[in-house]
C-alpha cells in the first residue's frame, strides 16, 4: 500500500490538527489510488488489512505527535508554510515548504505583474521625458533644436499642464560628446533636468544668474578633463537633459520676449564658438509629447536605461526593471507570456496613478484643511520627493503623471520669485468636475502675486489643455479682456455655455471630465501665510454677481 507509506513518512504535517492532517494527506491519496481500492473491494482480506492500517495511523499516539530527536526544537506555527493556503491570487500548494509546479508558475506571474506595476509607477518620470524628447526630435536634432511657441501656448499640442501666459521653449541636450556651454537670456525662468527627471539647475530669475543672464558649463558623467573658468558649472550624472525656458509677456505681446530669448540663448560644445540654435515655432500645431499608457511605456523606459549610465539611477529601481527584462546592454524582448503581463501591468499602473491623483490618501497634498476643491500641486515640500530620508512615492507618482518640470523653485521659492501651483480636482462638495455642469471660482482682491495669477483648464484624460473652441482655455490677470468686479475681485465661470452676465468664462465639454491649475507667479508672503485664498469650486445654482 504505497499511499500509506507516503502518509506516515510525511513529517511536515505533524504540527497540524490530526483531522486536518488526515483529510489533507489521505483524502487526495485515497482518490489517487482508485484502482487499488477497487481491488480491495474484490479482496476482503486486503481490504481488512487496509482498514486496520489506516486506523492504526489515526489512533497511534506516537504518530500523532511530532517525532523527537536529540536536537529537536519546537517550531512556532508562524514560521511554517502551510501545505495549502487560500490567497488573493488563488490556492497555493506546497510539499513540505516546496511549491508545486503550478504554484511556482502562479507566483512568478504574480511577481512579474506586481513588479511591472511598481516599475511603471517608479519610472514614469523617465517615460515622460522619453515622450517629450520624441516630440522635440521630430522637429530636429539634439543640441540644435528649440521647440517653442511664438506667443501663447495653445491647446493644439499634447503637453502636460502647460499654461497660456508665458512663451515656452523646450530642448533636448546631449552631453555624450563632452561638456556644453549654455548662454542664457535675462528675465526668464529656466530649468534643466536630467534624463531620469532629476533636477540639475535653474537659470534665469530663480537661478544663480538671478535673472541677469549667464554662462553655464554642463558637464557629463565621468568627465575628468580641465574646465575653463568663468562659468557657472553644473555636473550631471546623465548624458541626456530636458531644458525648459519661459519668458513673460506684457498683454500677450510675444515679439519682445522671443527676441530676448533668441538673441541671448546659445548652446555649443566647450572650446567652440557660440552657436545659435534652430527655433521651431509649433504654435497651433498638432504634436504629442506625452508618454505611453500601454505596454509601449516599458519601451520608452528601456530607451533611457540603454542610453544612460547605471550610476545615474537607484540600484533598487534598476533591479526592479531588470526583473521584468529591462537591463542596460541587453535587448528588451519580452516573450508572449511577458507581453501579456506587461500589458496588464500598464493598465493597472496607469489606473493606480490616476487614483493617486483623484483619490489621494496623503495629508501632504492638503493646502487648506477645510477645502474639498483644492490640493497642493507640488506635494511633499521637496523637489526630490524626500522627507526625513523617506521617499514620497505617492507624491512623486502624482506629480509626474500630471505635470512636468522639477525645480526647487516650484516647492518654496524665495518670496516674490518662482511660482506656486494649486490643483482644482473637485467641486465644493467633493465631486469630480463635470463638463456638463457650470461652476464658479471667486478670486478675492489683492491676489498676493508679484507678477500675475492664472487659471487654466485641463482634460482629465491627457492632462493637457482642454481642447474647446478657444485654443487658450484660461483666465489670467495679465489679460486686459479679463473683467474685475467693483471691489477688485474676479469671478471665473466654467461650463459648456457662457452663463448670462458672466464676463470671465472657460468652456467645458459635456461628457468629459476636467480639472484646473491655479498658478501664482512671484508669490508674496501673504500666500505662504495663508492670509489669502480663492473660493471653492462652486456648482452654479443661481447667477452670482459681485459687481
Amino acid at each position: 500500500m504505497p499511499f500509506l507509506w507516503r502518509v506516515v513518512t510525511k513529517t511536515s504535517d505533524w504540527n497540524r490538527p490530526f483531522t486536518e492532517r488526515f483529510n489533507w494527506r489521505c483524502g487526495p491519496l485515497l482518490a489517487a489510488d482508485a484502482k487499488e481500492k477497487v481491488t480491495m473491494k474484490r479482496n476482503p482480506v486486503k481490504a481488512a488489512l487496509y482498514s486496520a492500517s489506516v486506523l492504526a495511523i489515526a489512533l497511534s499516539p506516537a504518530l500523532a505527535d511530532s517525532p523527537t530527536f536529540k536536537n529537536t526544537t519546537e517550531i512556532p506555527g508562524n514560521v511554517l508554510t502551510p501545505d495549502r493556503t487560500e490567497t488573493r491570487i488563488g490556492t497555493l500548494e506546497f510539499i513540505d515548504g516546496v511549491p508545486t509546479e503550478e504554484t511556482s508558475q502562479a507566483l512568478w506571474d504574480h511577481l512579474d505583474f506586481s513588479r511591472a506595476v511598481e516599475a511603471m509607477i517608479m519610472t514614469t518620470p523617465a517615460a515622460s521625458l522619453a515622450g517629450f524628447r520624441r516630440g522635440i526630435r521630430e522637429l530636429g536634432p539634439d543640441n540644435e533644436t528649440m521647440m517653442y511657441w511664438h506667443g501663447r501656448l495653445d491647446s493644439k499640442g499634447l503637453l502636460l499642464t502647460g499654461n497660456t501666459t508665458v512663451v515656452y521653449g523646450f530642448m533636448w541636450i546631449d552631453l555624450k560628446d563632452g561638456p556644453m556651454i549654455m548662454e542664457t537670456p535675462p528675465n526668464v525662468l529656466g530649468i534643466i533636468d536630467n534624463a531620469w527627471f532629476h533636477y540639475v539647475t535653474d537659470f534665469g530669475n530663480a537661478g544663480p544668474d538671478r535673472g541677469k543672464g549667464g554662462k553655464y558649463m554642463l558637464v557629463p558623467p565621468g568627465y575628468e578633463g580641465a574646465l575653463p573658468e568663468g562659468y557657472i558649472v553644473r555636473h550631471s550624472d546623465t548624458y541626456g537633459h530636458w531644458l525648459a525656458i519661459r519668458g513673460f509677456m506684457e498683454n500677450f505681446e510675444a515679439d519682445p520676449v522671443v527676441d530676448n530669448m533668441k538673441s541671448h540663448f546659445r548652446l555649443y560644445p566647450m572650446g567652440e564658438e557660440p552657436q545659435e540654435v534652430n527655433w521651431v515655432d509649433v504654435a497651433l500645431t498638432e504634436l504629442n509629447t506625452l508618454h505611453a499608457q500601454d505596454a509601449t511605456f516599458f519601451e520608452e523606459v528601456n530607451e533611457i536605461v540603454q542610453e544612460e549610465p547605471n550610476s545615474a539611477q537607484n540600484a533598487e529601481i534598476l533591479g526592479l526593471l531588470r526583473s521584468i527584462g529591462i537591463e542596460k546592454g541587453k535587448p528588451f524582448a519580452p516573450d508572449e507570456r511577458m507581453q501579456k503581463i506587461l500589458a496588464d501591468a500598464a493598465a493597472v499602473g496607469t489606473a493606480a496613478q490616476r487614483s493617486i491623483i483623484w483619490a489621494n490618501r496623503d495629508d501632504n497634498r492638503i493646502i487648506w484643511p477645510d477645502s474639498k476643491s483644492w490640493e497642493i500641486g507640488f506635494a511633499g515640500g521637496s523637489h526630490e520627493f524626500l522627507n526625513d530620508g523617506i521617499s514620497l512615492i505617492n507624491s512623486r507618482a502624482r506629480f509626474h503623471f500630471y505635470a512636468t518640470g522639477i525645480t526647487p523653485a516650484m516647492v518654496r521659492p524665495p518670496v516674490g520669485a518662482g511660482s506656486q501651483y494649486v490643483i482644482g480636482l473637485r467641486d465644493a462638495e467633493g465631486n469630480p468636475l463635470d463638463g456638463a455642469r457650470t461652476y464658479r471660482v471667486h478670486v478675492p482682491a489683492n491676489v498676493p502675486a508679484r507678477r500675475f495669477w492664472d487659471i487654466t483648464v485641463y482634460d482629465n484624460m491627457t492632462r493637457s489643455m482642454l481642447q474647446v473652441d478657444d485654443p487658450y482655455p484660461a483666465v489670467t490677470s495679465i489679460d486686459k479682456a479679463v473683467i474685475q468686479n467693483d471691489d477688485g475681485s474676479w469671478d471665473v465661470y466654467f461650463g459648456p455655455e457662457r452663463p448670462d452676465g458672466a464676463d470671465n468664462w472657460i468652456q467645458t465639454i459635456p461628457g468629459k471630465g476636467w480639472n484646473m491649475l491655479w498658478r501664482i507667479y512671484g508669490p508674496e508672503q501673504a500666500w505662504y501665510d495663508g492670509e489669502w485664498r480663492p473660493s471653492e469650486i462652486e456648482v452654479k445654482t443661481q447667477m452670482w454677481r459681485m459687481r
